[in-house]
């Protein structure tokens, strides 16, 4: 390592300060394990104080498994899973979703990491079908993998599709604070408000050391939780080191402060490329990623300064992403480096 902040990924960064004066303050004594202990009820208020007293809410080590095992929650092994093609529960973890729950994934094509409820249409004469995998859960992703947002209305007509036709939906949040940053909303606007049944909350992206949350608005469905959780080896011994974290997050208003920043970071970033000849931006900056097209000649050595990775081999399309320690000072090293590259 070059020492550098890279824009490969906010799971590259470090933990925030607070975050780790608060795991050092857990750090004494002996409390009981796997969730009964007052940091974890602690954490567990912070988000009842965000969210309202009628959620549950559960501490797994990371997005994957909040993924999986909230969509577990909401769907037998015989249902289908619609999601947006570049989704993470698609692309990203391993087909795990289809190891765990044992639900088929039906992949709806997308430019932008958006689905729309017509795409789910055509499936929904497999309902009573038994050769065919029964439509169960609609999962989207806030922001997208492309940065891209949702609107409030365009959830609600997801979830209202969903809800009409017999579905649950489930929120992958990895960047949750990212969106609600972006646009300014009350968290409940864009998720319960809006209809969603089950949420995964991100942490780790977000200035945790590691640790993300289920939270399920639908109390119905988190009936059971706690034995999926044990099953799916996300039951933490030592919870209370995940809890305090999210006890840190969520005081003060850390994790919208660290989601506006990075945001912020990555507005600077595409102000200061944008004009540059040889780079042509290819999606809408709406949160703290930035995709780019760059000559193909020079992402390697862009790469061994500050380190990213590359969307699309075939077109030179890169992705550049932001954190809540990215300085102004690593955007304008950044730029540097790029502009020399260039000449």
């Amino acid at each position: 390592m070059n020492g550098k902040r890279s824009f490969a990924s906010d799971n590259n960064s470090g933990a925030h300060p607070l975050v780790l004066e608060k795991l050092a303050e857990s750090n004494f004594g002996h409390v009981t394990g796997y969730g009964h202990d007052i940091f974890t009820e602690r954490a567990k208020d912070k988000f009842k104080g965000l969210f309202g007293n009628d959620i549950d809410v559960f501490f797994v080590f990371n997005g994957t498994a909040a993924n999986i095992l909230s969509i577990k929650a909401l769907a037998n092994s015989y249902n289908a899973v619609f999601c947006a093609d570049t989704s993470h529960v698609h692309v990203d973890e391993c087909g795990g979703l289809e190891n765990f729950c044992g639900c088929k994934i039906i992949p709806l094509k997308s430019s932008n990491g958006k689905i729309e409820k017509e795409q789910i249409g055509q499936y929904l004469n497999y309902k009573g079908n038994e050769q065919r995998s029964q439509p169960g859960v609609v999962s989207i992703t806030q922001p997208t993998e492309y940065g891209l947002l949702y609107t409030v209305e365009e959830i609600k007509a997801l979830t209202r599709y969903a809800h009409e036709n017999g579905m649950f939906v489930h929120m992958d949040g990895a960047r949750i604070a990212n969106g609600i940053a972006a646009m300014d909303l009350d968290i409940n606007e864009m998720t319960r408000d809006a209809g969603i049944d089950a949420l995964s909350f991100g942490g780790t992206k977000n200035g945790m050391m590691f640790g993300d949350a289920v939270v399920f608005f639908n109390r119905d469905l988190s009936r059971h939780f706690i034995y999926i959780q044990k099953q799916g080896m996300q039951l933490a011994s030592k919870m209370r080191f995940i809890s305090i974290q999210f006890e840190a997050l969520l005081s003060g208003g850390l994790w919208l402060d660290n989601a506006k920043h990075s945001n912020r970071m990555a507005r600077l970033l595409y102000e200061k490329i944008r004009d540059i000849p040889q780079v042509e931006i290819t999606r809408p900056v709406e949160t703290n990623m930035v995709f780019a097209k760059v000559p193909e000649g020079i992402i390697k050595a862009l790469q061994k300064n500050y380190f990213f990775y590359i969307l699309d081999e075939a077109n030179s399309e890169v992705r550049w992403v932001t954190s809540f320690d990215t300085q102004d000072e690593d955007i304008d090293g950044f730029v540097l480096c790029l502009k020399k590259l260039l000449k």
